[in-house]
């Protein structure tokens, strides 16, 4: 069988780079990202998996009068931190894909 032991070798790669994946995965989904909107008053902290886990907002901000701004604050700080997940995520799975032309721009 030609090649035999260029596929065997082809196929431990395959298995040792998925087995790192989720190992990556697994550290990006465990880390914590914060954001911030209003110089500080509102603040959003999401962890790895797109969950937001904390949302502290400045008493400073909250004006009966004006609840618009304070709703555009948290959706600020909100968008702000998601995009750090993304970002992360990207990086961090891009790694992996770099010189495959996978379909569709994945990772």
């Amino acid at each position: 069988m030609r090649g035999g032991g260029n596929m065997n070798k082809m196929m431990k790669q395959m298995q040792k780079m998925q087995k790192d994946m989720m190992k990556a995965q697994e550290e990006l989904q465990e880390m914590t990202f914060e954001a911030t909107a209003g110089g500080g008053m509102v603040k959003v902290v999401a962890n790895g998996s797109k969950v937001i886990t904390d949302i502290e907002i400045n008493e400073e901000v909250v004006d009966p009068d004006d609840v618009e701004m304070l709703q555009d604050l948290i959706i600020t700080a909100t968008n702000d931190v998601l995009k750090q997940v993304d970002d992360k995520s990207n990086d961090t799975m891009g790694q992996f894909t770099k010189g495959m032309n996978l379909p569709g721009g994945m990772f």
